[in-house]
């Protein structure tokens, strides 16, 4: 599928919101108008329609060619998207919680063609990248998968001039975004970014070789704290290149025991990204003997709130935007303004480390150029043909 994206040829202020205009695209048209019971603005660039990948009736992906454009909010921008980047998420919600019609995908990277009346820290033409909530029953056109998406401007990253579209995509904000929480909150790490911890800790991240393993082991790093992480050995040199200080084999029925020889059984910080029997057995074995925080990033059985010395918290991205998650099975989540205003201060800290470079992307692999290309990744991540890299998709 040929997918021609417009650039912009002018944009003007208009009375509380933003007019745009585009070139290369057919019929193209202007409409300003109020929306809500309030005075809020939108401006939207016609025609009305956009290429989305979207949930059919049968729950698979499919590619809708007239998806409605997305109304623009007085607190959110509208992206012509450059490149996206692919999840295990992105087959997993759909798949969990289905919702035919939805747009899929989480993570992106573009330019703003529009501004809502109330945006202050971002500009039309700006480069840009962060995470929605795909797949959201609450908001079923709020995806990434799309050639025009629209975004909160409180959790949109500006890219640095260094970094190419394909680059900030990878960067993978959805893992940034779940990071947050799984390492600030549930773990309770002390430090932050700007700050780090006077005092040292030892973190075990699980699955070091994954790009939220490597996003994490530099989180750790800047926070103050010491990263170990488990990985494939053909994965160890990759793992250390991102700062994990020792790196074990989780395939060796002995690595819990030299996990917790290493850290002479004092560990009491662990991230899993998987939460599935094997990852719990290692990770609970490698704690040492006064327990302490796991953090886990898939919905956790029951069993493992037995051992009353670990306490157990399980994340999700999207929930860093302290909105309603109109999910089940445990997944769901109530209003949160608290979770919300340490959000908008975690991306206003990334923006800070971005800047100055001190957080890189995953190895990436550019799968193609066209939506198509982007159902092949879900699937690839599905079918776990993926290992030491980040699929991205980069539009011409």
């Amino acid at each position: 599928m040929a997918v021609s994206f417009g650039c912009i040829k002018r944009c003007w202020r208009l009375e509380g919101g933003w007019g745009v205009q585009s070139q290369g695209e057919p019929n193209i048209a202007f409409l300003l108008h109020k929306s809500f019971s309030m005075q809020i603005s939108r401006a939207v660039s016609l025609p009305s329609t956009r290429i989305a990948v979207v949930e059919g009736n049968d729950h698979r992906l499919i590619i809708d060619d007239n998806a409605p454009l997305p109304n623009v909010r007085p607190d959110e921008i509208l992206v012509h998207v450059k490149a996206v980047a692919i999840n295990p998420c992105d087959y997993k919600m759909h798949e969990r919680f289905p919702c035919p019609g939805a747009v899929d995908g989480c993570d992106f990277s573009g330019v703003i063609v529009a501004i809502g009346s109330e945006v202050a820290n971002l500009s039309i033409g700006d480069r840009v990248c962060g995470a929605v909530h795909g797949s959201n029953p609450v908001r079923p056109e709020s995806g990434a998968f799309a050639n025009y998406i629209v975004s909160e401007s409180e959790f949109t990253l500006k890219v640095p001039d260094s970094m190419s579209f394909e680059e900030a995509a990878g960067l993978g904000v959805t893992g940034l975004a779940t990071l947050a929480m799984a390492l600030f909150k549930a773990l309770a790490l002390p430090g932050t970014l700007d700050e780090p911890a006077p005092k040292s800790r030892t973190v075990l991240v699980h699955g070091g070789s994954s790009s939220v393993g490597t996003m994490a082991i530099q989180l750790v790093r800047l926070a103050g704290h010491i990263p170990i992480a488990t990985c494939s050995p053909r994965n160890f040199d990759l793992v250390k290149s991102f700062g994990a200080e020792e790196v074990f084999d989780y395939n060796n029925p002995d690595c819990a025991k030299d996990i917790k020889a290493y850290t002479k059984n004092s560990l009491s910080y662990v991230l899993d990204p998987f939460t599935d029997a094997k990852s719990i057995a290692l990770c609970y074995g490698a704690m040492g003997r006064a327990g302490g925080r796991y953090s886990c990033l898939e919905m956790y059985p029951d069993y493992i709130l037995d051992r009353k010395t670990i306490k157990v918290s399980f994340v999700m991205g999207p929930a860093l935007l302290g909105h309603r998650l109109a999910l089940s099975d445990g997944y769901e989540r109530d209003e949160d303004p608290e979770m919300r205003a340490f959000g908008v201060q975690w991306y206003k800290s990334v923006q800070k480390v971005l800047d100055q470079g001190k957080i890189k992307p995953h190895p990436l692999r550019v799968l193609g150029h066209s939506f198509e290309s982007v159902l092949e990744g879900v699937d690839m991540l599905k079918r776990k043909a993926v290992s030491g890299e980040k699929l991205v998709v980069v539009f011409d």
